[in-house]
């Protein structure tokens, strides 16, 4: 699956610059592949960008701004949707992809299905002896190690925001 966001190459405004920077830096940082798809240079993009923004994602005027992110076909959101899922530690949730082992998201994703965890053992409130088998079949298949892996999206948000504060300092 790769993620298109379209873009305005030549925007002049600032902000919208710095919101795709953004969109795009993250991106880079997370590995995601990705497709920045030019709205300024390319009709084509343009239109299909602004057929394919959910009627009630629009804003008033009707045109849809820059930058707009999908998962293929699929429309994941705006910026400020995607800066909210960057924030909730849900970015590739938000893109519709699954999260790498050792992720937030991942960790997050498996308590969901497993349950809680309480010292190492998934905590689900029974003591059937097909959900013990299961319990000790799946802690073969995770590594400790995985669950405290450096989260990627935390190292990518800090290198953004070293980035950014380089850029600051150059200006």
């Amino acid at each position: 699956m790769v993620i298109k966001v379209f873009l305005a190459s030549s925007s002049g405004s600032t902000a919208i610059k710095k919101k795709q920077q953004d969109v795009l830096g993250f991106l880079e940082a997370l590995k995601v592949d990705y497709a920045p798809l030019d709205i300024a240079c390319n009709e084509d993009n343009r239109m299909w960008m602004r057929e394919n923004v959910p009627v009630e994602k629009k804003p008033t005027n009707g045109i849809p701004l820059p930058p707009q992110i999908f998962n293929e076909e699929s429309y994941c959101g705006d910026y400020e949707t995607f800066f909210d899922a960057k924030e909730d530690n849900a970015v590739y949730a938000f893109l519709g992809l699954p999260p790498p082992p050792g992720s937030k998201e991942a960790k997050e994703a498996y308590l969901l299905e497993n349950g809680p965890v309480e010292n190492g053992t998934i905590v689900n409130g029974t003591d059937d002896a097909e959900d013990e088998e299961n319990l000790e079949a799946e802690e073969e298949n995770i590594d400790d190690d995985t669950l405290k892996a450096p989260v990627k999206e935390e190292e990518a948000q800090e290198e953004v925001e070293d980035e950014e504060a380089k850029e600051e300092e150059d200006e």
